[in-house]
C-alpha cells in the first residue's frame, strides 16, 4: 500500500475541516498546529434555545 502525496493529505484535512464546519450554527472549530503542520481538529457545538421556549424550573411551578 502506497503512502498518501502531500496534496492527498492537504486534501483529507480540508475535507476534514469542511466536515467539522457542515451545519455548525453555533460553536467553534479549532485547529491545533505542531511544527508547521495540522495534527488535530476539534469542534464544538453549542446549542441555543429561545427564552420563550426554556423555562426555569421556578416559572413551572
Amino acid at each position: 500500500m502506497s503512502r498518501p502525496t502531500p496534496a492527498d493529505a492537504d486534501s483529507l484535512v480540508a475535507r476534514r475541516i469542511e466536515d467539522a464546519l457542515a451545519g455548525l450554527r453555533f460553536g467553534a472549530v479549532e485547529i491545533t498546529v505542531h511544527d508547521g503542520r495540522i495534527v488535530q481538529i476539534e469542534r464544538r457545538e453549542k446549542f441555543r434555545f429561545e427564552s420563550t421556549v426554556v423555562k426555569t424550573a421556578a416559572e413551572r411551578s
